[in-house]
Formats: structure tokens, sequence, C-alpha cells
């Protein structure tokens, strides 16, 4: 059973090594995330964030419903327009056990490149909110929380909400 990891967890801060082989654990641990995903009301999770230190990812497009599992998910491209959206992060949650949210500038969209369960390489453009969640949980497979993206002030106003759960 996966078990979700939260911000001062050192698992979130190590840069992940790419999967060499598909195997069926890797299937079945790519579906529990799905599962835990949706059962937290989630549009991502990334391996860091159950405890994995391997390069894969879910998503879900919250539009279409399309459910994303990447495995070794690289961006090749990412546009110079940008976008100042809210985010949260399942693994950063303020006293209430829900995610803390903050404004995050980051592109407006971006090409990626991955494996699919099955071994297909695979590639997509994704613009608006898919472009946000695939950019928030690649980061996470570099060991970046979102909330190294704002200024040191709001970095510790959202930081003061998460140490209140503790």
């Amino acid at each position: 059973m996966l078990q979700m990891k939260l911000c001062g967890d050192l698992v979130l801060r190590q840069k992940c090594d790419d999967v060499s082989d598909i195997t069926p654990e890797l299937q079945k641990t790519l579906d529990e995330m799905v599962a835990m995903m949706r059962a937290q009301n989630g549009v991502g999770l990334a391996a860091p964030q159950v405890g994995v230190t391997k390069r894969f990812l879910v998503m879900m497009d919250p539009d279409t419903e399309t459910v994303y599992k990447m495995i070794n998910p690289r961006i090749t491209s990412r546009s110079d327009k940008t976008v100042n959206m809210e985010e949260g992060c399942l693994s950063v949650l303020g006293p209430d056990n829900l995610p803390v949210f903050a404004y995050v500038t980051r592109p407006a969209a971006v090409v990626v490149e991955w494996t699919d369960e099955c071994g297909q390489t695979c590639a997509a453009e994704m613009s608006g909110v898919p472009a946000r969640i695939v950019q928030h949980e690649t980061d996470h497979l570099d060991g970046v929380l979102f909330i190294d993206h704002l200024a040191a002030v709001r970095r510790e106003m959202v930081m003061r909400k998460v140490r209140k759960r503790k």
C-alpha cells in the first residue's frame, strides 16, 4: 500500500533516477497512484510523493478526464508566454489537512515526451491546466516543490500554514 509523503520528507527533495525496465510491479504502482490521486481529488502524483525515487508520474486532464501514466517524462520545449495560476500539492498540506495553494508563474505551453506503461514512446503538446500539471509533476522528479518557485516572503507564508499542521 502506497503512502503519501509530506513536505519535510527528504524523499521529496531527491532527484529521481530513470526507469530502466517496465515491470509488472511498476505497472501496479502506476495503477495505485491513479487510484490514490483520484481518492484525494488530485490531478497529478509523482513517484517521490509515494516514496519512490524513480522518474514516473500520473496525471489527469481535468477537462477530459484523460489519465496519463508517464515513465521517464521529459519536457523538450516550453513556450515563451507565461501564465500565473494557483497551484496546490497533495504533499504540501495545511492545518486542515488540505493542500495549501499559491500562485506560480510557469510557461503556458510545453511539449513533453515519455514512455507509457506499455513501453510505447509518446509525445504531446500541452497547454493550460495540463501544461501546468505536467510541469508541477516533473518538478517533483527533480526534487523541486511548487513552493520553490515562490518569492521568499510568499514561500514563508505558505510554510507557516504547513508548520501549523504539525
